[in-house]
């Protein structure tokens, strides 16, 4: 049975990780507080811990929530650099991300002043 988790209209990072032993309600309230969203909105938000080998998913659907796990066994996602506390992902970056695999030098734009 697939698309049981609808693409959300918006994903976001919280940059700043987080404890995996929270659940829905401990991430909501970050959601909330710390990130200045309603956690009903419709949107994902993703967390991740310090070691950054696993992320969390956040997803309200309008019928529930759904809170999501992936770990890799080996390496660590990605991650944008501290100086915002909440950042923006494409479906594309979003892809990318869970695959493991640099999203941000996938995404990045070519230098126009580049030359062989």
């Amino acid at each position: 049975m697939s698309g049981l988790i609808e693409s959300p209209a918006q994903i976001w990072l919280a940059v700043e990780p987080v404890d995996m032993r929270r659940g829905i309600d401990g991430l909501s309230a970050i959601v909330q507080q710390r990130l200045g969203y309603a956690p009903c909105a419709g949107a994902a938000f993703i967390f991740r811990n310090r070691a950054g080998n696993r992320l969390k998913m956040l997803l309200w659907d309008g019928n529930g929530v759904w809170l999501c796990q992936r770990r890799l066994h080996r390496g660590s996602f990605t991650w944008p650099k501290a100086s915002e506390t909440v950042f923006a992902l494409s479906q594309a970056q979003w892809q990318w991300l869970i695959a493991g695999v640099d999203w941000q030098r996938l995404s990045a734009s070519s230098s126009a002043d580049w030359q062989v």
